[in-house]
């Protein structure tokens, strides 16, 4: 075993992993103790974890556990692995045995959590799994107890940086889509190239695996190491860990399976450790600090899921509070998704104090509100003392809004010797209404900025907009008499007793005709066309109805709006035609939450509700027309940071208000490293800008912009389209930002012209058909190219297939001749890419050849006309395989065989080795022929293979070649006869 990868990940990975006390196994020797290469668990070893953790099973019982962890009956791979999760960490599974009192359901261990050591930890690498679909071979497995329970793929950190993670992804589909079986009991994915490396859980998209930057408890000294795949390994592989992790922090959340990040990881383990530690409950409790969208509800869940096991809590009652019905509701959601046991909901305030005396093993949501007390004599609200026990733990979500107030007082009456924690995402730190002097000290912060870094939430950046229409001044006075200016000044007075207030002047008529025009052109410009959402914030309810009536009649159709608010009893028109039933509200907005091209129900417009405990990830663009100050501001803003998909990169705050002087304030009471970040000002981005397009016009320095040929033939290497292609995509994406800015034209031209570029290279050289496009830039930065492709009347089709007759025509188009050259160079590689499994044998030695041509020139041995006239002969090559014409003379759909045969067989006559491929090709097609969807038929494919490997052993071919070229020819087959 040799090559970079594996010298500088795969090898010092296993090391680090045989210091934490794995055991190595070359894959190879696991072969031996495996009862075929088809086996995914290691059956023996299971056999000896189930005897050791449970001396009283019987052997016969012991198997069918075994077989019950084997033989799963699932619908696809996602219910396969909850199932095998469910027994292996969640409800565990039982055997019938007689222990001295009958039969019995006795509960059979499969770990053991409290003395890792008793566990087995094998690493093991390039083991190869069969079955009808082909052998893979990851490059390492970790079996625990002979579970395969983590599989890792290794990226050489040679390969272009942003290509690793995806390849790696690519690679573990294509496993799940082959052999689900070895993912039926997958907990974790890795990717690593030791400078980069994520985790993640089956079916995850790239954009969800997640770093791991903190090998908590340990410390980077600890580690010995700053290289991410060492701080993962030690942060997340340790023995204990790795089973702590499992158990404790993986969910399936609906049809998503999560598993916790480092700062949630890190948190539960903090908030435990102070419970353990503490003797006085005053000192037991904290406050955890996660900033907006990265997480915080599934922290709460982990923490409550892992206090629940430790025996020494004694089953702790959990108590989730929180201060709205939206979140309490939402909350006990995500408790129920992930399948937490038996969370119940604390319907009044007699209902409340019923489920807070049930004891030990309850989990009760509730509102806040719900501790209000019954009044006295004298009218003061008493709330009873309902538990003194110890193991109640109270989690609050968003700690700052309603801890300060009468009812959180009521609470701790209630709980006197209960432990709270606080969760929230902005934190007061003013004296008299202090987040952690009400809860005790932080436990866990993470940032803002953190979170950004890690790709947890997206940056928000902030665009002033029509500031001659924001609310500005130190006085209404000011405010007034800029908006009311035309009457006369004892006039003006008396207005101005009588009815000024801010809102009056946010709902000036022409004030907001004027921004619901520029909300609707600034949307269908900068949003829209990248597919995602927004939301208005008005100051009123009134406002927000006028809003929408607006909007609507300024968006002409081109998507739908809702106005959602808190309906009252007396409401008249026009707010009662809006009012709406909470079924209702609910269905607005997970309406809201698909994506725009299966639901054109794209902004909604509010004054209140939805600016907390709103998760909508597809949401880019906030709106302001409200005044918000300190943790309502920053909770507001912070809907538009979710992440979405690869192209959503920053959420926007869109400011006609004037909020940002509230912003300054709302940041002094944080301290700075806290909020670092919180907006981003586009401005921002324009040095960003500058120092991208250089980046991306360095690369033809030198060139004019008539220079056309020569700036794409600049691109003819690989490498250097591939750093191109990674200049052009940054530039691209600050454009993105920037756009439409009037701040940003001076790049467009520039802009343009790289597209193009990026284009013509993608025709004539790129091998990969879907290589360099700008499918990928966002559609403002697609329009521009395309517009400025027509006008330049740039022909940047897709290549012109090297097969086509039109092919020479376009090639002697080019005026350099290493233009020609490059070009159909590229296009025999791209025809011997899309055609090797047709015939690999063939293709692969034609491959050699052109390396070989191109090596020649490279040396001075041929010049540039030798070899353009050789590289046309090898497409002749290609014309006459592609029209049947065989060197064999044996049919198209034999020869495959033969060459196969031919390489594996020097030895052997070739009148013997085509008879051969003549007898395997009939074979086959006589079986698949009339079978439709053979190849979808796991049981018809088993047949096949085995009918196959006896017809090439009647052959007299040895039972390893045999064994190797039924795994070629099946999949040739699927090629030949789909």
């Amino acid at each position: 075993m040799e090559g970079y990868e594996w010298t500088e990940v795969e090898k010092p990975f296993i090391e680090q992993l045989e210091g934490f006390g794995y055991t190595y196994i070359a894959g190879s020797e696991l072969d031996q103790e495996r009862t075929t290469r088809s086996s995914v668990v290691l059956e023996k070893r299971l056999f000896q974890a189930i005897k050791r953790f449970n001396p009283w099973i019987e052997d016969g019982n012991v198997e069918k556990v075994i077989k019950q962890l084997t033989l799963v009956q699932a619908e696809d791979l996602w219910s396969a692995n909850y199932q095998l999760f469910d027994w292996l960490f969640g409800q565990g599974l039982s055997v019938l045995q007689d222990l001295g009192s009958g039969k019995k359901h006795q509960t059979v261990q499969l770990f053991d959590f409290e003395d890792v050591e008793r566990n087995e930890f094998l690493v093991v690498n390039q083991v190869s799994y069969e079955n009808a679909s082909g052998t893979i071979r990851p490059d390492v497995v970790l079996y625990i107890n002979g579970l395969p329970l983590v599989v890792i793929e290794c990226k050489s950190p040679k390969l272009k940086w942003d290509k690793q993670l995806p390849e790696a992804v690519r690679q573990f589909d294509r496993y799940q889509e082959t052999h689900e079986k070895l993912l039926w009991y997958n907990q974790m994915l890795i990717v690593t190239s030791r400078d980069r490396a994520r985790a993640g859980t089956i079916l995850a998209r790239p954009q969800h695996y997640g770093l791991w930057k903190d090998p908590y408890p340990l410390t980077l000294d600890e580690v010995g190491s700053d290289r991410p795949q060492d701080i993962l390994a030690a942060g997340m592989l340790r023995k204990k860990t790795v089973l702590d992790l499992m158990r404790n922090f993986i969910v399936f959340d609906g049809k998503v399976k999560k598993l916790a990040r480092y700062q949630q990881y890190r948190a539960v383990q903090k908030g435990i450790e102070r419970i353990m530690t503490q003797d006085k409950p005053s000192l037991r409790g904290g406050v955890v600090w996660h900033t907006q969208g990265s997480g915080k509800s599934l922290t709460m869940v982990y923490m409550a899921m892992k206090l629940r096991r430790i025996a020494s809590l004694n089953n702790p009652m959990l108590v989730i509070v929180t201060d709205r019905q939206d979140l309490d509701g939402q909350i006990m959601k995500t408790f129920q998704n992930c399948g937490f046991p038996n969370p119940t909901q604390a319907r009044s305030v007699e209902d409340l104090k019923t489920q807070l005396v049930k004891g030990p093993g309850t989990t009760v949501m509730t509102l806040i509100q719900k501790f209000q007390g019954a009044e006295d004599d004298e009218g003061h609200k008493i709330f009873p003392i309902v538990s003194k026990e110890e193991n109640i733990i109270v989690m609050t979500d968003e700690s700052h809004r309603s801890q300060y107030k009468g009812l959180a007082l009521n609470m701790r009456k209630a709980l006197p010797s209960a432990t709270f924690i606080g969760f929230t995402g902005t934190p007061i730190d003013k004296k008299k209404r202090s987040t952690t002097g009400k809860f005790g000290s932080y436990i866990d912060k993470y940032t803002i900025e953190q979170a950004v870094e890690d790709g947890a939430t997206v940056p928000i950046h902030y665009e002033s907009r029509l500031p001659s229409l924001q609310v500005k001044g130190d006085s209404l006075d000011e405010l007034f008499d800029r908006v009311f200016f035309e009457y006369k000044e004892e006039d003006r007075e008396k207005i101005k007793q009588k009815h000024v207030n801010e809102s009056l002047i946010l709902t000036a008529p022409d004030r907001m005709d004027q921004i619901a025009l520029d909300i609707v052109r600034h949307y269908e410009s900068h949003i829209l066309v990248n597919g995602y959402k927004g939301q208005v914030v008005a100051v009123s309810r009134e406002a927000a109805v006028k809003y929408k009536e607006l909007i609507d009649e300024y968006a002409a159709g081109q998507f739908e709006t809702a106005v959602i608010f808190s309906s009252g009893h007396n409401d008249k028109e026009p707010l009662r035609s809006h009012h709406i039933t909470k079924e209702q509200e609910k269905e607005l907005i997970e309406r809201f939450k698909k994506p725009f091209e299966e639901d054109r129900l794209a902004m909604l417009i509010v004054c209140d509700k939805l600016l907390t405990g709103f998760d909508a990830p597809v949401e880019q663009v906030m709106y302001l027309d409200k005044p918000l100050r300190e943790h309502s501001l920053l909770q507001a803003i912070a809907r538009t940071n979710r992440r979405y998909d690869e192209h959503k990169s920053y959420g926007l705050i869109v400011d006609y208000f004037g909020v940002s002087r509230f912003l300054d304030q709302a940041l002094e009471i944080f301290s700075s490293n806290d909020v670092k970040g919180a907006l981003q000002s586009i401005d921002e981005e324009l040095p960003r800008l500058e120092q991208r397009h250089r980046s991306a016009m360095r690369f033809f320095d030198g060139l004019s912009d008539k220079q056309e040929e020569e700036r794409v033939l600049r691109l003819k290497a690989e490498d250097t389209r591939a750093e191109f292609d990674a200049a052009y995509k940054r530039f691209a994406g600050s454009m993105d930002k920037v756009m439409p800015s009037p701040k940003a034209e001076k790049f467009v031209r520039d802009l343009q012209q790289l597209g193009a570029i990026r284009l013509l290279a993608k025709s004539r050289f790129s091998v990969d058909a879907d290589g360099m496009n700008i499918s990928d830039c966002g559609e403002k930065v697609r329009q521009l190219v395309h517009k400025y492709l027509l006008a330049e009347k740039i022909d940047a089709r897709d290549p012109v297939p090297i097969l086509d007759a039109r092919f020479k025509e376009e090639v002697e188009s080019n005026e350099l001749p290493e233009s020609k050259a490059a070009q159909i160079e590229h296009a025999i590689k791209r025809e011997i890419s899309v055609k090797m499994d047709e015939d690999e044998v063939y293709y692969t030695s034609l491959k050699k050849k052109v390396e070989e041509l191109l090596q020649r020139f490279k040396d001075r041995k041929e010049d540039i006309h030798e070899l353009i006239q050789k590289l046309y002969e090898v497409r002749e090559e290609l014309l006459k395989k592609a029209e049947g014409r065989t060197k064999s003379g044996l049919t198209p759909e034999q020869e495959p065989y033969f060459n196969k045969f031919s390489e594996t067989f020097e030895d052997r006559e070739e009148k013997e080795l085509k008879g051969l491929a003549v007898d395997v090709q009939q074979f086959i097609e006589e079986r698949v022929s009339d079978i439709p969807d053979w190849t979808s038929k796991i049981d018809f494919k088993r047949k096949l293979n085995a009918d196959l490997k006896i017809l090439l052993l009647k052959k007299k071919i040895g039972i390893n070649d045999a064994s190797m070229l039924v795994g070629y020819f099946t999949a040739l087959a699927e090629v030949q006869y789909k």
